[in-house]
């Protein structure tokens, strides 16, 4: 399909999105359409939202936007969709951070479970364990087997307390029965400067970020966390093939909207936003960001979110993990 269609087509189908919020929200005709999410700017989070708002018509009368709301490990963005009107024009794109709130966080002003709607699975995108090139390991069992043969000798960095990164590398520790001491930093970027500096030797990255310094050379990949090895790192087992069947870990994605929205915007919505991500310069261009699209509904997202809740709540109490103020 020529590019012109392509962005044609796109444009339209998020033309359509939208529709039910204008109808919906009449009395307000300057209104603005915003998704809100809670990544900074360039990140797979940002460019996923973007490419559902962007190249929207003027036709449509109405400032649309992509609302940058970081902060409180995503709660800040998740409160502030929950309270807003459920007409439509104010939707949130998340990831699974949503599902581990609850047992992170000891006063949550919003609950991610029912003061949500969900609309969109998007996909999700696995980790990756990542080791300083110069640790003498070269697959997963020779880590297991070094941290066994050292145990609390060995760290693993993370960029913070509670991120996917280190409960994914908690529950990774309680399924080898491993010791390994948690140094967290302040940002992605940070952990993976010590980790090629040998700071510290071990970090559990999405491959979003961490493919290009495998590839590269400056560490080393053991395994991705997924049933299915990244098109991002081809060479690079994954978890089963190390042997650990029962290990997958990363992040997904999916939009959201305040609860009360009505089911027909839900719907709609649903089916415009599927639409748009079946278009093959949509899904060419978030595989290169290394997500791994899986298109869900409704209501296969609200049980996605019930399971997580319960899975992460288990790793962070086995962990001995204190909720957050």
């Amino acid at each position: 399909m020529p590019v012109i269609t392509r962005r044609v087509a796109l444009t339209g189908l998020i033309l359509s999105l939208f529709c039910p919020a204008c109808l919906l929200a009449q009395t307000a005709p300057t209104k603005a359409v915003r998704m809100v999410v809670p990544f900074g700017p360039g990140g797979t989070g940002d460019t996923i939202a973007r490419l559902i708002v962007e190249n929207l018509s003027d036709r449509i009368g109405r400032p649309r936007i992509v609302e940058s709301r970081m902060g409180a490990g995503g709660n800040i963005a998740g409160n502030a969709v929950a309270k807003a009107d459920p007409d439509g024009t104010t939707l949130l794109l998340a990831a699974n951070h949503l599902a581990m709130a609850p047992n992170l966080y000891k006063n949550l002003s919003y609950d991610p479970i029912t003061s949500l709607t969900p609309v969109t699975l998007i996909g999700n995108t696995p980790l990756v364990v990542i080791v300083n090139k110069e640790l003498k390991v070269q697959s997963l069992a020779d880590l297991i087997a070094l941290a066994k043969a050292k145990p609390g000798q060995l760290s693993f960095a993370s960029p913070g307390h509670g991120t996917v990164n280190h409960l994914a590398f908690e529950m990774f520790k309680q399924q080898a029965g491993i010791d390994v001491k948690h140094v967290p930093y302040r940002s992605n970027p940070l952990a993976m400067n010590d980790v090629i500096s040998g700071q510290v030797p071990v970090f559990m990255d999405l491959v979003t970020t961490g493919a290009p310094h495998v590839t590269a050379g400056s560490v080393r990949g053991l395994a991705t966390a997924s049933s299915q090895r990244s098109p991002l790192l081809p060479d690079v087992q994954t978890t089963a093939e190390a042997g650990m069947p029962n290990f997958e870990a990363g992040t997904w994605f999916a939009v959201f909207a305040p609860d009360g929205t009505p089911p027909d915007v839900v719907t709609h919505l649903h089916n415009n936003i599927s639409a748009a991500l079946s278009l093959p310069a949509v899904r060419q261009r978030l595989e290169s960001f290394g997500v791994e699209i899986n298109v869900q509904g409704p209501d296969r997202l609200r049980a996605l979110m019930i399971t997580d809740r319960a899975k992460w709540g288990h790793v962070i109490k086995n962990a001995g993990i204190a909720q957050i103020d």
